[in-house]
């Protein structure tokens, strides 16, 4: 016979699992015990948020499982954004949240909680193991649907389960076929047909194109077509790819917002970019993807077709005829250019007094490893990274553009980082974000995980201050009051750098990124910088002068100064 708590860690470590995230107490503690005598490591974090965070950010770099788990009640709420969060991303989880004994579920006792509840919206699979000889089954079966499915899949467990023992006669385990979808021969007849008509073409390509780079290109030669993409999809679409013209959507760019625009027909594969309003009319879209509730998800599309991108273009290819007129995409190509050349122009410094995030960022940019994993938080931090970071050698790239919260940045690097201990681990975190959750500094300490995070510190939450100006409100509780975060890492034991003139930023990032251990660089920035979207509307502009109208009238005369000196007169 053998106990419950030994079959769920050994039927994890069977998956794949190398870690699990949490925190002790009560209803784990015959599970962590168990992991005790096992090769599942344990990452003591001090905020179990950060714990389902951090698991994300392993499970999304390595495409492998990792586990997190909780005690019962508050335990496992504390979860729940970094669940979702890597529910949204297709991480594969597992999360092992536990109950009160069976002998008092149901009779209102302390931190009982409905788990299923809670964590039937963000999950791929969410069940209890009611009998002890289920545990291995349940389990596999939780993994099996993380690791095929992609997302978090939770097993709860009243915690006196865990003492029991089974017989764990039967031998469960996890299997992961590989699959090759494609659209019926008569629908990819008739896309061909409608691509051999069109005088242009747009390629967008999603994350769902992250595996058929090589068709993807082979698709954009055959059609003479310039190739956006999403912001998730950055790392494999950007990199040595001449067709490449960047994003769409509010954080994109010109080239690729104007590429759609003039474009016959756009041509969506693996995507399910959420905006609406960026997208052309329905005549124009072909969209195909592998989930079939995802076709005509986002905007009206005139054909829809289900399957995996790269076979899709396969079975294409030799449908299509070869077009020879590149005016499209030679001109994608030449706006590109220029926006390429506004990013580096935004990273001019002409005041050392004054740091642009964009300086920042592409000084970063030349430092950092061509192997580099960086992370952003929500807010301002991903535009920067999505801007200014050039996806080059085996860069990776992961920011919370699914469920768009604060403070993910530096725990998903922790993750990251101990999957991957011989590579630099960058976490691009904004104030707001790393005040969120500060505390789990110290387990970078304790777990000696070298994480380097770069801390734009501009004194407020700059993207909520962006949209209230924007839209014309004046800026409301948003000012933040910090510290100096550098003092901060070295009181947690780590190394810190203090940054407030650009003349020094070189040497101390140089000197940061080189460092052993975890280490803070602590940069002050401007506080007034505008994330300005691909175009300038007329309705964008009057809403910022609008900002400057009421706060001329609010007494607040110097900040529309200032905002003026920091994007428009520099």
């Amino acid at each position: 016979m053998t106990k419950v708590s030994d079959v769920v860690v050994d039927a994890l470590v069977q998956a794949g699992a190398k870690r699990c995230y949490g925190i002790v107490g009560d209803t784990i503690n015959h599970f962590t015990d168990s992991v005790r005598k096992s090769d599942l490591a344990w990452v003591h974090v001090r905020h179990e948020e950060v714990g389902g965070l951090a698991a994300g950010g392993e499970a999304f770099f390595t495409g492998e499982l990792a586990v997190c788990a909780g005690t019962c009640g508050p335990g496992t709420l504390h979860f729940v954004n970094g669940i979702f969060e890597s529910h949204r991303n297709g991480a594969p989880v597992v999360l092992i949240a536990t109950d009160v004994a069976r002998t008092e579920a149901g009779l209102g006792f302390p931190q009982e909680l409905n788990q299923r509840k809670i964590y039937e919206q963000c999950s791929v699979f969410c069940e209890y193991i009611s009998h002890p000889d289920q545990a291995r089954r349940i389990v596999v079966q939780a993994a099996q649907a993380a690791l095929t499915k992609g997302g978090v899949a939770v097993v709860i467990v009243n915690g006196d389960i865990f003492e029991e023992t089974t017989k764990d006669a039967l031998p469960w385990s996890v299997h992961r076929p590989k699959s090759r979808l494609r659209p019926a021969d008569d629908e990819l007849d008739a896309l061909a047909e409608r691509l051999n008509a069109a005088g242009t073409v747009t390629l967008y390509a999603g994350i769902g194109a992250r595996d058929a780079k090589p068709q993807l290109l082979a698709l954009a030669e055959k059609l003479c077509a310039p190739i956006a993409h999403t912001s998730r999809s950055k790392e494999f679409i950007e990199r040595g790819n001449d067709h490449n013209i960047g994003m769409i959507g509010i954080l994109g760019n010109k080239a690729g917002v104007e590429a759609v625009d003039a474009a016959d027909i756009m041509l969506c594969l693996g995507t399910d970019f959420a905006y609406t309003q960026f997208y052309p009319g329905q005549d124009k879209i072909v969209q195909v993807d592998r989930d079939p509730s995802h076709i005509g998800r986002r905007a009206p599309v005139g054909m829809g077709l289900v399957g995996d991108v790269g076979p899709t273009i396969e079975a294409l290819l030799g449908r299509l005829d070869q077009k020879t007129d590149t005016t499209h995409l030679d001109k994608s190509r030449k706006q590109w250019a220029k926006d390429l050349e506004g990013y580096k122009h935004e990273a001019e410094e002409s005041d050392a007094s004054l740091i642009h995030p964009q300086f920042v960022t592409h000084a970063l940019d030349r430092l950092a490893a061509d192997d580099a994993i960086f992370t952003a938080d929500g807010g301002s931090p991903m535009v920067w990274l999505l801007r200014h970071l050039t996806a080059k050698g085996d860069r990776r790239f992961l920011t919370s553009l699914l469920h768009g919260t604060m403070a993910n940045a530096y725990p998903q690097a922790m993750g990251a980082m101990a999957a991957y201990p011989g590579r630099q681990v960058i976490s691009m975190s904004g104030d707001g974000g790393m005040t969120m959750l500060m505390g789990d500094l110290l387990t970078l300490k304790q777990e000696k995980l070298p994480v380097k995070i770069l801390i734009y510190n501009n004194g407020s939450l700059g993207f909520v201050e962006m949209e209230q100006r924007v839209e014309g409100l004046l800026d409301t509780y948003t000012n933040l009051e910090n510290p100096d975060f550098s003092k901060v890492a070295i009181a947690c034991g780590l190394k810190g750098w203090r940054v407030d003139n650009a003349n020094d930023l070189e040497n101390a990032m140089a000197e940061w990124l080189a460092a052993e251990g975890p280490s803070v660089l602590d940069v002050r920035v401007s506080s007034v910088e505008l994330v300005m979207p691909p175009k300038v509307e007329v309705g964008q502009v009057a809403s910022t002068t609008l900002f400057g109208v009421k706060a001329v009238l609010d007494g607040r005369l110097r900040e529309v100064v200032s905002l003026l000196r920091d994007n428009f007169l520099r």
